[in-house]
């Protein structure tokens, strides 16, 4: 089994590079495992008090069953991938089952953020793009697939992913094995990982 980290910024392309790796891939078996499935479980509190969660802060998300997971899939076994609702900033209850695969890629903005889980990766991708680029593209993605509201996606990149980002996630590109820039297309970069993990599996 292969597990390729793929980290970057929001709105950084990171779905975007998963998407172009995956489809010259049609005949492997890959699955993808979001970090944002494992948001910790805030049941326990208010929608209100739910909102007001920094959601960019390592401490936002529940490693410890990330790992656990990831362990599972190594051994062979499935796993129950928890399903997050960004309306209701919790999880749903539901879960989606995830067989373990010949290439597992887990994607998200703080993945490399944890040692534990650096350590399992056998490639590290870090996505790249530059800020504003980024924050017209939470913008869109927020207002129109997450039912959030100008002002609120405003607030929030002001107040906890600007900084965030400066303080957690841009540091994580000195883990990165490959490092792709993505304010354009980029095949040279999509076609060597791809090469890569061909490689690796044969």
């Amino acid at each position: 089994m292969l597990i390729i980290g793929i980290a970057g910024g929001t709105g950084s392309g990171k779905t975007t590079v998963v998407s172009q790796i995956i489809e010259e891939l049609k005949n492997e078996e890959v699955a993808v495992i979001s970090q944002d499935s494992y948001y910790q479980d805030t049941s326990h509190l208010s929608l209100e008090d739910r909102v007001k969660i920094n959601f960019d802060h390592p401490k936002s998300i529940d490693f410890d069953l990330l790992v656990s997971h990831l362990k599972e899939l190594k051994s062979g076994n499935s796993i129950e991938e928890p399903v997050y609702s960004f309306t209701e900033h919790n999880r749903t209850g539901e879960t989606v089952t995830i067989q373990p695969k010949k290439v597992i890629i887990v994607e998200g903005i703080l993945i490399l953020t944890h040692a534990d889980i650096r350590d399992m990766f056998d490639i590290k991708i870090y996505v790249h793009a530059d800020s504003d680029e980024r924050l017209i593209r939470r913008l869109k993605r927020d207002i129109n697939d997450r039912g959030r509201d100008l002002d609120e996606v405003l607030w929030r990149y002001q107040t906890t992913l600007k900084p965030m980002h400066q303080q957690f996630i841009e540091p994580t590109k000195e883990f990165a094995d490959i490092i792709i820039p993505t304010n354009r297309y980029n095949n040279v970069a999509v076609d060597i990982v791809q090469t890569i993990i061909k490689d690796r599996l044969a």
